[in-house]
């Protein structure tokens, strides 16, 4: 097979509810963490990782309002 189908199974798509709802979780537990740190240095760099984390979310979640076709 030279080209990918243009589908998603149902594999691949509760895969990517998988990444979703980790990438979800891991943001709210850094919000939570972030009420408990006084380090401001600590505090930027859980700033960053979330940051990290919503971006990675919202690649998913464009890629599946796209049906894939992010190009």
């Amino acid at each position: 097979m030279k080209e990918v189908p243009p589908m998603v199974s149902t594999k691949d798509l509760a895969y990517l509810e998988d990444m979703l709802n980790w990438n979800f979780i891991a943001i709210k537990k850094f919000n939570n963490y972030l009420q408990w740190i006084t380090d401001t240095d600590v505090k930027n760099f859980f700033n960053d990782v979330i940051a990290h984390y919503k971006e990675n979310y919202m690649i998913i979640k464009d890629c599946l309002n796209l049906g894939g076709n992010n190009e």
